[in-house]
């Protein structure tokens, strides 16, 4: 069985498209998917996230592209960290919460 490896891309521009960022990452081995991570609104909040087909490919991908200007910025390259959910109404870092702030519900 072949595990897949998925990895943080961050300073991406806000104005790269997801089919751009697979594509760079084609250069170096077999995508499994690119995806931009968006605010509610469709704007890109700069930072994505591409699962290379195989452990060696995403190491291949860190080393060769970590670093490189793409659309005017330094690629930031690392390792996704697994995600975690968060229960209802718990604070995290970088979010909103239900109540206060600008983000009413």
């Amino acid at each position: 069985m072949i595990m897949n490896k998925r990895l943080f891309v961050g300073n991406l521009d806000f104005d790269v498209k997801d089919i751009e960022l697979e594509e760079l990452f084609k250069t170096v081995g077999r995508v499994v998917y690119a995806e931009i991570i968006r605010f509610f609104d469709k704007k890109s909040k700069g930072f994505g996230f591409v699962e290379m087909a195989t452990p060696e490919s995403a190491q291949d991908a860190k080393g060769k592209l970590n670093g490189t200007e793409f659309d005017g910025r330094k690629l930031i390259i690392n390792d996704a960290r697994p995600r975690t959910d968060s229960k209802p109404g718990e604070r995290r870092p970088g979010g909103f919460e239900k109540r206060g702030g600008f983000h009413k519900f």
